[in-house]
């Protein structure tokens, strides 16, 4: 069963950290009290698809038992209310899963069973921050291109989930579910549009929460599991895409 004691690696997924150093990841594991490794990934809206990624393949090499992966953001900071493009798309929020080894574990039992991560820099002045401690010494706004955002966003994160079908060689229809990063529903809409994902089988939950990066996809599996649509047996596939442009997925067997 998993307990504070044993959680022996930490990994927060944020984008808007509290301090410069250290880690996030350092101040949970000291209000726990847990032991082991902690850190922090920075791939904004795709930080938990990251964190999971990271927190998956340290455990399959031993380097971890139980890794608790937090997507965490007080994207409320670093808005200009000013703005109306932006101050009214984004929430704060944080979310939260363990992944724990099971060495008796059934291979056809729960688990991570693929990840999907890429990254293009190209892209980097279509979604940014305009400052930051080592780069002007201010804290800064969001800045976005929103129809560059919204034009990649759909065509990475259906990427994302084709791809990581085809790595696993699991169809489309057996994904009971998709939890995708809560940027907006035109985005979320236009994904299942592209691919023919059934819309019945995917969560939304960003008209109450709004666009929380890193904490939207643990947010809304969060939801989803408390109401009882997403069950233990479930294939659920977990998908984002943020600035960067950073994008991947996660397939997981409940």
């Amino acid at each position: 069963m998993f307990g504070v004691e044993s959680v022996d690696q930490i990994i927060v997924a944020t984008t808007t950290p509290d301090m410069t150093f250290p880690s996030t990841a350092s101040y949970v594991q000291q209000k726990l009290g847990a032991k082991g490794s902690a850190f922090d990934v920075q791939a904004v809206c795709s930080g938990f698809i990251y964190g999971m990624a990271v927190a998956d393949s340290m455990i399959k090499n031993g380097l971890s038992r139980t890794t608790l992966v937090i997507g965490a953001e007080t994207m409320s900071r670093i808005l200009d209310w000013s703005d109306r493009n932006t101050c009214v798309l984004f929430g704060d929020g944080a979310g939260a899963v363990v992944l724990q080894a099971d060495a008796s574990a059934d291979p056809n039992g729960p688990g991570v069973l693929g990840n999907y991560l890429r990254n293009d820099g190209n892209h980097t002045q279509s979604l940014y921050v305009t400052g930051g401690p080592s780069f002007n010494q201010q804290a800064g706004f969001i800045a976005m291109n929103g129809k560059e955002v919204f034009r990649h966003a759909v065509n990475n994160i259906s990427d994302a989930i084709l791809t990581l079908l085809q790595q696993t060689n699991i169809p489309l229809g057996e994904i009971d579910w998709f939890v995708p990063h809560q940027a907006n529903k035109r985005i979320i809409a236009s994904v299942g549009q592209k691919i023919g994902l059934d819309e019945d089988k995917v969560i939304v939950t960003v008209d109450q929460h709004a666009n929380t990066s890193a904490a939207s996809v643990p947010l809304a599996f969060c939801q989803a599991r408390a109401d009882g649509r997403i069950k233990p047996g479930d294939l659920v596939m977990f998908e984002a895409m943020g600035a960067g442009f950073s994008w991947g997925g996660n397939l997981v067997r409940l």
